[in-house]
């Protein structure tokens, strides 16, 4: 063989060897990077994307590497999934690094969020199999810190829906009787004062009488004739029995001493069609389909009658069983029951809780606004009203707002199971869901949900908690609380978020935080201070979070 081809084919064998047995060199840093840089809070957890590009002349052919990924801080450290890629001669289904041209690997990391997080260092940790060889390269740092604001969602201050009570203090009710007539007359019958309608209309108004529970607020009186015969002779007719009803009426008023009862109105109607046609249309008269078609056919009254007694078989049978029961003047009382006042209704929650209906209890509830007196009243109300699910759903409502989580959930639970469609318990226990991070249980609740009272807030913050802050945006609408305008700075809606939060009617130590996270994204440090000073002094505990908050990373907040 030529020398020189000898001496070209034994340096390309030798740069082959080299290409293969030597050791992998160091990675380094600036071979990789990570998106986001720091890493961010989404929902509970903090991913990211590491990519890695691998020079010319650098990954050995007969290599592979683990690399797994490390959050490090306070001292201890917590691995993401590990990711492998190897060389061209290796045997394996990772992806493949060329040696002569480098390549790119990408690396997808993830963590369960904790609070000491926020100031960490991500580190990417290489093992190397080589031949039968293995050995660690030293570690390299890619990423600092974790913006923790997504964080801030959480269910604990969303409002759980009450049950509500049905509670009126004032129900209107309705007494009748009619005065039937014969026809084209319009005196009172005597027999027509005696008839049981007329007795109880008359107890029942003159129960009204000294008693401040009822209220007589209007006696009606309707007169009506049939649309039989002349029209002018029908309205006359009409008025002259709403006239003697009028005074009937006065005079009975009169002689049982009623002085009190609103107003006295009255009405008559000459020709009742309305009345007729749905009495037509209830009837069993084998024909009624050929009267309606009559009515609707001709809308002048004159003609309609024309009509209907050219039918002599059918105008018989209304004669008998339909117009008689338009001959008529109705007395209406309108009365007012007036319950219990709220001072009523406390003192017997005091004195004797068993004298107050389920209604009346679950509204003296809504009396006060003290969280413990609330969570007694719901307690007793269980104890007389136990098959009711608004006594628990409400007891666990306070609960809930109270911190006891698992007393909430179990009196949740004791709602659905009384009452297995109630909104608004699938949506409290959606809510604890969420606390116990069972985010499929949380959906399934919420998805039955509907109608409850606050479901779109306990919706906002569950997709919070799934990292989708453009359908908790949606979600959350117009309200106006800390969840809301987290959802609005974490799509960096900066303008809207500072409205919302301007409009929280009780800030509290959370509220002026995210203004100071909102001042800090639009630059303003002045706006930074006073916002985390006032966050400090509702709750000291807001110091040491800002002090290791990226979002502050810019300003000297000291």
């Amino acid at each position: 063989m030529n020398r020189k081809l000898c001496f070209i084919a034994v340096l390309g064998a030798s740069v082959a060897l080299s290409s293969c047995s030597k050791k992998l060199g160091q990675f380094q840093s600036d071979y990789f990077s990570v998106n986001p840089n720091p890493l961010e809070v989404v929902g509970d957890k903090v991913p990211a994307t590491v990519t890695g590009r691998v020079p010319q002349k650098f990954f050995k052919k007969n290599a592979e590497v683990t690399v797994t990924p490390y959050l490090v801080f306070n001292g201890t450290e917590v691995a993401s999934q590990a990711y492998s890629f190897q060389g061209e001669k290796v045997r394996g289904n990772n992806p493949v690094i060329s040696y002569d041209n480098g390549g790119t690997v990408t690396i997808p990391v993830s963590y369960l969020y904790q609070p000491e997080m926020n100031s960490s260092v991500l580190e990417l940790a290489f093992t190397v199999n080589q031949g039968s060889k293995q050995y660690v390269l030293p570690r390299v740092q890619v990423a600092t810190g974790v913006i923790p604001t997504a964080a801030f969602a959480t269910a604990k201050t969303v409002t759980p829906a009450i049950a509500p009570d049905a509670f009126q203090r004032i129900i209107n009710e309705k007494y009748s009787a009619d005065i039937m007539f014969l026809i084209n007359v319009a005196n009172i019958r005597a027999g027509q004062l005696k008839t049981n309608a007329m007795d109880e209309l008359r107890k029942e108004i003159l129960a009204t009488a000294g008693n401040p529970s009822l209220e007589l607020k209007e006696i009606n009186i309707n007169s009506y004739a049939s649309p039989d015969g002349p029209e002018a002779f029908n309205y006359q007719l009409a008025e002259k029995r709403e006239k003697n009803t009028v005074n009937y009426v006065e005079g009975v008023l009169k002689k049982d001493k009623i002085t009190e009862f609103g107003e006295l109105t009255k009405n008559f109607t000459a020709e009742d069609w309305e009345g007729f046609k749905e009495l037509v249309s209830k009837s069993n008269i084998q024909d009624k389909d050929l009267i309606l078609s009559v009515l609707s056919m001709y809308k002048d009254p004159q003609q309609r009658e024309r009509e209907l007694r050219n039918l002599a078989a059918v105008f018989e049978v209304l004669a008998d069983q339909i117009l008689p029961q338009l001959r008529y003047s109705r007395i209406t009382a309108s009365i007012d029951v007036i319950g219990k006042s709220d001072k009523e209704i406390q003192d017997l929650f005091k004195s004797n809780p068993k004298e107050l209906s389920v209604e009346e209890i679950l509204y003296c509830a809504t009396l006060t606004d003290n969280l413990n007196d609330r969570m007694k009243i719901y307690e007793t109300a269980t104890r007389i009203y136990p098959n009711d699910y608004r006594t628990w759903n409400n007891l666990g409502v306070t609960q809930y707002e109270a911190g006891d989580y698992n007393a909430a959930k179990a009196n949740f639970q004791k709602a659905l199971s009384l009452n297995a469609k109630s909104a608004d318990a699938k949506m409290n226990l959606g809510l604890i869901s969420i606390l116990d991070k069972d985010y499929a249980k949380a959906n399934e609740y919420f998805g039955q949900a509907a109608g409850a009272d606050g479901l779109n807030n306990a919706l906002g913050v569950y997709y919070l908690k799934m990292g989708d802050n453009a359908s908790a945006v949606r979600a959350f609408g117009d309200s106006k609380t800390n969840n809301a305008a987290l959802a609005q700075i974490l799509t960096k809606d900066y303008s809207k978020a500072k409205a919302t939060l301007a409009a929280i009617a009780k800030p509290d130590a959370t509220t002026y935080y995210l203004k100071a996270v909102l001042a800090a994204r639009t630059n303003n440090e002045a706006d930074v201070k006073a916002n985390l000073a006032k966050s400090i002094s509702l709750d000291k505990t807001m110091s040491d979070r800002a002090a290791n908050d990226l979002e502050f990373a810019n300003f000297n907040i000291k």
